[in-house]
Formats: C-alpha cells, structure tokens, sequence
C-alpha cells in the first residue's frame, strides 16, 4: 500500500484515516465533494457527477468509506439516497477499479451489514441473516458485491464492519446522548444488562491498516469492536467521567421508557436502540495481529 484513493475523506473516520496515513508518508488522492487539507482531492459529487476513470491513475489501493448512513426511523424516505449511496456508487467503484487493476479495495462496511442482532450472545461474521432495515440491506448487497468482484478478478478485497464508533466530535446518538450530560437533562439509564459493542475511531484506522497488508484478509469480512461489554449505564457512566459529570444517582424505571415508546414509532426505535442488546465478537480480526488500543474511556482524546 503505497498509493491510495479514498473516498468519505472528510468524514468522522476519513479525516482520522487521512492523517494517519499521511504520517506514515503514503501517497493519499481523495475523492469527493469537499477539498482535503494538503491532499490532492477529486471533487466529485457522487449524487450527480460521473466518477473519472483518471481518479484511479497511479493508485494501488481504495479504501471506501463514503456512503449514507443516517440513523433515521423513516428511512424509507431517503430510500433512493440509501441505494445510490451505499449500491451504486459501491458498483461504480468497484467496475472502474478492475478496469485500472487496482490490487486492493476495501469497503468499510457496518455491523448493522449482519442483519439481526443476538440477544446475550455477541455476533461474529458467521452469525449472518439478511438485515431487516435499509441501511443494513444497502451495506449488505454492496459487501455482496465486493466479494463477486473479488472472486472475478485479480483485486484484493476486504470487508470491515466497525461496531458503534465513538471519538473526538462523535455525531448520532452518542452525541445526542454527550450533549444531554452536559447540559445536565439525560438521566441516568435504567440497570438493563445490556450488552453493546464499541470502538474507537484511531483503532477502527488502525483495524482499515492491518487488513489492507494482510494476504489473508483477502476476501474477508471483519467486524471491529474494542474487546469490552458495555451496558447502556456503563456507557452513560464512562461518558460523564469523561466530560467531568457526576453521574446522576436516580433512574427513571425501565417501564417508564416502555410506556413512552407507545408515543410515536421514532421515540419505540430511539428507545429500542438505547436499551437493546448489539453485540458483537471481532476475535477473526485479532486473528490478523489487531487489538484495539483504547476504550470508552478515551472517547474525547485526541491524537493529531
């Protein structure tokens, strides 16, 4: 890997990404609508514009981090930008990075790619059913084709799904939830044992590293998570620490949080994604020399 396209560049994981590989000296081209500091970038909006063949002119590895992922309820809404997004361009990627003979492509994928999580039991890659939710669907179907391009031609490609990331200016809901213990109004969540995965965003880049210099990665899929269990009360609690928050004493009861489900299907979703079990086992990935280097703990620290 001495030269490489990615695209997403200017995202939570891509702009990481970027400055590690920089540091290591590597030639970085971007692809994308934004211009990248330092970087010689490509500006292409993949809703509308066609992805220049030139793009991948000296270039021997793509790592694909761009695509739609939205956690909204309503997700039939965005349907077209899901396909488009997380299908399409995936394809368009791929055809164009055979015709130029890259030698490695990895798509960074999501857990959510491995459909229905297990209740008390920790996902591998061999847990997989057919993802109920669209972005799930999407992020399938495009794994699907990684892997049809691997096995028809001579490119080297890996599949990396990242458990929920977390980090420097983390967005979602693990902001939602570091804005509401700030300002002091999201309580302390009920003792449900849960059990959830997480990573942090420099071991998610260092995990993007491993597998694009393993051989073995080749035609691998590889979920990503820092090693520990969290309930959603530890991960309130490893947060309030972090922002220098006592964490509140009191909990509003589990059947609180219930009743107010029935209010609408978005605060059923928002509930049911805070207090269910998503969890997942990243042992295959260790088996390529990663282990992940930082817990929740760190979700403020920054590096560069």
């Amino acid at each position: 890997m001495k030269c490489v396209l990615i695209t997403g560049a200017s995202g939570f994981i891509g702009k990481r990404l970027v400055n590690c590989l920089k540091s290591r000296g590597l030639y970085i081209r971007a692809i994308g609508k934004t211009d990248i500091e330092a970087v010689e970038t490509i500006k292409c909006n993949f809703l509308n514009d066609d992805i220049p063949q030139t793009v991948f002119n000296d270039i021997d590895t793509v790592i694909h981090l761009a695509g739609f992922t939205h956690d909204l309820q309503k997700k039939i809404n965005n349907k077209y930008l899901y396909n488009k997004l997380n299908v399409e361009i995936t394809k368009k990627l791929l055809d164009l990075s055979i015709n130029s003979k890259i030698k490695r492509f990895i798509f960074i994928s999501s857990v959510k790619a491995g459909g229905t999580t297990l209740r008390r039991k920790c996902q591998s890659e061999d847990d997989q059913s057919y993802p109920s939710e669209i972005y799930g669907k999407t992020k399938r179907d495009a794994e699907l084709m990684v892997l049809d391009a691997g096995s028809n031609s001579n490119m080297h490609v890996s599949i990396l799904r990242p458990s929920l990331v977390y980090g420097p200016n983390v967005k979602g809901n693990l902001s939602m939830m570091i804005k509401g213990i700030k300002n002091n109004w999201f309580p302390l969540p009920p003792d449900t044992k849960n059990i959830r995965s997480m990573i942090h965003v420099d071991d998610v880049v260092e995990a993007i590293q491993i597998i694009a210099l393993k051989r073995s990665a080749n035609m691998g899929i590889f979920i990503a998570t820092d090693g520990r269990k969290y309930s959603t009360r530890e991960i309130y609690q490893e947060m309030c620490l972090g922002l220098g928050k006592s964490p509140y004493k009191w909990n509003l009861p589990i059947l609180f949080f219930r009743l107010v489900g029935f209010i609408s299907p978005e605060i059923k979703y928002k509930i049911d994604k805070l207090l269910n079990d998503e969890c997942y086992c990243s042992d295959k990935l260790k088996l390529l020399g990663f282990e992940a280097k930082k817990t929740l703990a760190n979700i403020n620290e920054t590096s560069f």
